[in-house]
């Protein structure tokens, strides 16, 4: 797989985070942590009760009512602040992811073009579907049981020391044993649990990448080689899993091991107390139950370190997201700024030059096409005046200054998307607080005559009304008319339209673009004759540029093209 991989944060760089987010909480973190401790507290009544019931019927009692009444009144509150804890854990902890999730999806949706291309698809993919996944997974059935069972072991082993610190030490016999189990298991782990979210990764972007190209793929008769592909990923992932869980069934009777010599400890130190006279043979039965009641509790904590584990892998490749850069702020540009390219270079991935030392200014309000053989680096300068390229050279200026070019600059490329949802919302997504009015005025500034009769609540994309190719083109200018950026780029947005919709294309992006400051690369020379300047670009440089009407009385490399383009027509 080519490509590098997203940052992975810190387990400590993750945990400040979540810790900010939980202290900006303070009342929904209080309440969930009392209701955890009543909880556990009431859990502790019944093997009490049960102790004060075998010393009862030991010493010839009338009644054992009151003692059941007793158990049945502790059985009732626990089940139900047990149930009050695990949704208020649960809440607190969907509430935290809400919030990191929505700051993940935030970073990839700003990520730029550049880093897109660069990074493996499937890795962003698996760290916004996968990882989420799991993490929300063990917020919500993982965390509440792990802060039960952690207040549940603490507070039975004080009820334990103060029963008697004989059978409280004859317990902790068991601990090292925990101990040891634990020191096999975190560091035997943490590197398969890492690994298997890398693995996810990897066979996702087997999937991703297969399925994108699904076409091409066909056409070659290339399905054997794409399936053996994922088949190989598919089973790396597996191997790496079950290996894990085997790992996780041998901490298992290691577990048992610890849990059987603490047990054993506790009734032969009770044996010993009880025949001396020091202890009741109820407080020793209370002794065995709250060790026995730890079984549960211990095993849910360390049992859960499988869940817990892996939630924390998926847990640092999303804050990895989270973390990176923002864009700086945007800068207020004019409403008609002006652009200057400066020594603008730029290749991919350390290849050789696209764009080779490009100067260009675009004057304010002025539309400019750009022309030039297939190759020639004309959407490559489109991406870097666009912002969705860094160029590996020199810079890009509005009004004679650096500023976030993606704030001002708007892009409407030949691939447009269509989204799933009504029309008024895909329209929408360009400023997702502009009325139905105003999406309606977008659509008609771009002649969509179709879309009255659609209506604005139809639903288009999957699942929806499939939209032409032209149709699509203008609805990603209406995007473009509703955003209102003060520089547009078309990158050859009229190129899908076919002869019969070219003409109402072409109409729709002038009035799309009318004025604004405008590159556009020109699939159909009879968007250059109507521009402003044509700027004929040829081996990553300029090499020619002036009026429609000044090139082709040069009869230079535009006149050429134009020759060629009149004698098709």
């Amino acid at each position: 797989m080519t490509g590098p991989l997203l940052p992975v944060a810190t387990p400590r760089r993750a945990g400040r985070v979540v810790w900010t987010e939980l202290r900006a909480r303070p009342w929904a973190g209080a309440a969930a942590a009392l209701s955890a401790v009543a909880a556990s507290a009431a859990g502790l009544v019944a093997p009490a009760v049960l102790g004060r019931l075998v010393d009862a019927v030991d010493a010839g009692a009338a009644s054992v009512w009151p003692y059941v009444w007793a158990l049945v009144a502790a059985a009732l509150a626990t089940a139900v602040l047990t149930g009050l804890s695990a949704v208020l854990v649960a809440r607190l902890g969907e509430t935290v992811l809400a919030r990191l999730r929505e700051a993940v999806v935030d970073r990839a949706l700003h990520l730029p073009s550049a880093t897109l291309d660069r990074v493996r698809g499937g890795d962003l993919l698996s760290r916004v579907g996968d990882d989420v996944a799991k993490v929300a997974e063990a917020v919500t059935s993982a965390l509440p049981q792990v802060a039960s069972a952690g207040l549940t072991v603490l507070l039975t082993l004080v009820g334990l020391g103060a029963l008697d610190w004989r059978l409280a030490l004859a317990g902790a016999v068991a601990l090292p044993l925990y101990v040891l189990a634990l020191r096999w298991y975190l560091p035997r782990s943490a590197p398969r649990y890492a690994a298997e979210r890398v693995a996810m990764g990897e066979r996702s972007q087997a999937l991703v990448s297969s399925l994108q190209g699904a076409d091409t793929v066909h056409a070659y008769a290339d399905e054997e080689r794409h399936r053996a592909v994922v088949d190989d990923r598919s089973g790396q992932a597996l191997r790496i899993t079950l290996g894990v869980f085997r790992l996780f069934t041998d901490f298992g009777w290691r577990m048992n091991r610890a849990e059987y010599v603490g047990l054993a400890a506790v009734l032969a130190v009770g044996f010993v107390l009880v025949r001396s006279g020091d202890v009741s043979v109820g407080a020793v039965t209370t002794a065995a139950l709250l060790f026995h009641r730890l079984f549960g509790p211990l095993g849910l904590l360390l049992f859960t370190f499988d869940d817990v584990q892996s939630a924390g892998a998926s847990l640092v490749r999303m804050v990895g997201v989270a973390d990176l850069d923002v864009p700086p702020a945007p800068v207020p540009a004019s409403s008609r700024p002006s652009v200057q390219l400066q020594g603008v270079g730029h290749s991919y991935a350390g290849g050789p030059p696209v764009l080779r030392d490009v100067d260009l200014v675009l004057a304010p309000g002025e539309r400019v096409a750009l022309v030039g053989a297939s190759g020639a680096g004309k959407t490559t300068l489109a991406g870097v005046l666009a912002g969705a390229l860094e160029p590996t050279a020199g810079r890009v200026l509005l009004d004679g200054a650096e500023v976030d070019l993606r704030a001002h600059v708007g892009l409407v490329s030949q691939e447009v998307h269509v989204f799933a949802g009504t029309l008024a919302d895909d329209v929408r997504l360009a400023r997702p607080s502009a009325t139905d009015a105003e999406v309606a005025v977008a659509l008609e500034t771009v002649g969509a005559d179709w879309a009255p009769a659609l209506g604005l609540g139809a639903l288009v994309g999957e699942g929806g009304v499939e939209l032409t190719a032209p149709q699509a083109q203008q609805l990603a200018l209406a995007r473009l008319v509703l955003a209102d950026p003060p520089v547009a780029v078309l990158d050859e947005a009229t190129a899908e339209a076919g002869s019969a919709g070219a003409r109402d294309l072409e109409e729709a992006a002038l009035a799309a673009t009318a004025d604004r400051t405008t590159l556009v690369v020109a699939h159909r020379l009879t968007q250059a004759a109507r521009a402003d300047r044509v700027v004929v670009l040829a081996g990553g440089r300029v090499v020619e540029q002036g009026t429609h009407a000044e090139l082709v009385a040069a009869g230079g490399r535009y006149a050429q093209l134009w020759s060629a383009w009149t004698a098709r027509a």
